[in-house]
């Protein structure tokens, strides 16, 4: 997956996320637009924990640790 093709994704992510955040809060549905927000973090953490990983190897070669 291309760095361009995952910036995408998150964004979609956010997007959708926001829209359905909305129309969640303008309905008096508060707390269900809180665990919206919440799983789109959950969504887009997960999608960058390979690359938190790799990154962290990274440094720990770079560094020798």
């Amino acid at each position: 997956m291309t760095d361009v093709s995952l910036l995408l994704k998150i964004a979609g992510i956010g997007m959708i996320a926001a829209v359905i955040c909305q129309i969640l809060s303008k309905s008096g549905r508060d707390e269900q637009a809180t665990l919206v927000s919440v799983a789109g973090i959950i969504i887009v953490l997960t999608m960058l924990a390979d690359r938190l990983g790799g990154l962290f190897d990274s440094l720990r070669s770079i560094f020798g640790l």
